[in-house]
Order: C-alpha cells, then structure tokens, then sequence
C-alpha cells in the first residue's frame, strides 16, 4: 500500500462523524456542548451534573471525549463535572501563539471565572496533565486538589531525551521531537491525522479496542487542519519555556494525586515517584496496573475510583 493510498483511506475514515453536541448528548446524564470566549479566544466545554466543579483537561492528540467514559460515573457522584477543549484542541479556538502552560493557565482560570466558579477541582491527562500543574502552580487560589495522570511537568531532564531508540527500551517519544519543527508537521499531517491517532493508541494501549474506531475518527477529524495540528505540535514546542517557567514556582501546595501506568516498563512511574515529590507538598502515587498510557479508556473504572475518593 502506497503512502497516497494511506493518505486517502485515513482522510476517508475522518469524515462524517459526529459533531460535540451530538457526543454530549450520547453521555448518560444531562450532559451538553457550549463555548464561552476568554480573553478572545472562544473555548469549547462539555458540562454536566451538580455539585462542587470538577475541570478535566486532555492530551495529545486527543479531546474532551477522552473523558467520555468517566463522566457519567463522576456527575452522578454529586459533582459538577465540566471537560474542557483547551486552546488549540476540539472545538476550542486554535491561536497562532501563546502555548507555554503558563499562559495557558492564565486563560484556563479566566475560563473558570467565566463559568461562575471561584475554586475548582482540576484533573488533567497528558498535556492536560501538565496544564494542570501550571494552573495550580500560578494560581493556587483557584484549585483544591489536583490530579497528574501520566505525565509531570517539563523540566531540564527532558533535554536528555535520546533522539534514537535504545535497543531493548519499549518505546522513544520521536513525536517530542518532530513538534518542535516549524511548519513541517502542518504540512505532513494535513489529511492524514487519523493515521498518526491511530499509531498513538496502538502503541500505547494495552487493549487496542479501549478507542474505538468511532472514537479514533472523533480525534483525527479535530486534529485534521493545519490550524489545529500547529495548536497540538505547539504544546510540544512550548517546552523550552515550560522547563524555564517552572524554576520560578514553589512547590503546589494543593493534595496531587498522580495515576500513572504500566508504559516503558515502569519508566513513567519512577519518573512521577521521583519527581511530583520535588514539586508539591502534599502528593500521593497510584498506579494503574495492566493499562497503557491512555488509560482514561482502558482502565476506566480505575480512574473513576481514584478520583472519587481523592476528590471526596
């Protein structure tokens, strides 16, 4: 099969999905799709549920749905459950500049007041996860408890990120990498994102049926512009300034609880064991046996559990 063939068959398998209101409405529980702009950028949000608010922030090259799953279980815990398309993700505006985690934590605090919300419980996933800290990190009137699933935030360690893969090791982050180069992932990826989604799952899944290929459609079809590519790639080319920004913090002092799986042999939770105590006051580590890195969906009862009792 050539790479033109490839191209059209994963441009083929994006189209005639289902748009956000309609997947909201697919959610046992009054779940709904709405937007709100802050500081001019019109954000994208899935809500649902009563109670104290609970924000769910997701990664790479994922969206709002990612938590689909989860979310039923968690409103009907009493709780306000509201995931959001950060800037450059789903439904959310995609600017061209502006991804540091510090920035996007100004605009993630803007959004919760725009919502009416004075302190909120915040969860993130990948990218997300990252987020998450930042936003707790700059704004720590603003979150309770915090979750880190995965993923710690960048520090100086990931310049010695090895560029080829060892022989033996499980995986290298490649994508790390090839996020960094001005316009080139716009130009490689356009039309074809459902093939790069579908090579993130199957590596990095256990069950490779978790995300379905309904759901896979769902992510390649937001992910399939150059506009939402370069707001993706541009999380990854924020790095730099992340690692820079994150001497200047203190330690977060809200309760973290860090999920991490079974990805790289261990490699991911000696990594949050080592490093989310360096980082925060107040952190506990679970992991989440049998499951990839995309465990929201593999494992989601496990998530469900953990945060209904860390966020109670």
């Amino acid at each position: 099969m050539t790479l033109v063939e490839d191209g059209a068959q994963a441009s083929e398998k994006v189209s005639n999905v289902p748009d956000d209101a309609e997947l909201a409405r697919s959610l046992d529980g009054d779940f709904r799709s709405a937007h709100v702009t802050v500081d001019g950028l019109r954000l994208h949000y899935v809500a649902g549920g009563t109670g104290r608010p609970l924000l769910l922030l997701p990664g790479y090259p994922q969206t709002w749905w990612e938590f689909r799953k989860v979310m039923p279980a968690l409103a009907a815990g009493g709780r306000r459950v509201v995931a959001v398309d950060l800037p450059g993700m789903g439904g959310s505006d995609k600017p061209a500049t502006g991804y540091d985690k510090k920035s996007i934590a100004r605009v993630l605090l803007g959004f919760v007041r725009a919502l009416g919300h004075e302190q909120v419980d915040v969860a993130g996933h990948d990218i997300g996860s990252i987020v998450a800290f930042a936003f707790a990190a700059n704004h720590p009137e603003a979150v309770r408890k915090v979750a880190m699933l995965d993923v710690v935030h960048p520090d100086e360690s990931m310049y010695e990120i090895r560029m080829l893969p060892t022989p033996g090791f499980p995986f290298y982050p490649w994508w790390f990498a090839f996020n960094q180069v001005p316009d080139l992932p716009e130009k490689l990826l356009a039309g074809r994102t459902r093939v790069l989604v579908d090579w993130m799952m199957d590596s990095f899944l256990v069950d490779r049926t978790a995300v379905s290929d309904r759901d896979r459609a769902v992510f390649a079809r937001r992910l399939d512009s150059p506009e939402a590519i370069h707001g993706a790639k541009s999380y990854y080319a924020a790095f730099g300034q992340d690692i820079e920004d994150l001497k200047t913090y203190g330690k977060v002092t809200a309760p973290v609880l860090g999920m991490v799986s079974d990805l790289g042999d261990g490699l991911f939770a000696a990594q949050m064991r080592a490093t989310l105590p360096t980082q925060a006051t107040d952190v506990e580590i679970v992991p989440v046996p049998g499951a990839g890195h995309y465990f929201v969906e593999e494992a989601p009862q496990a998530v469900i559990d953990a945060f209904t009792r860390f966020f109670d």
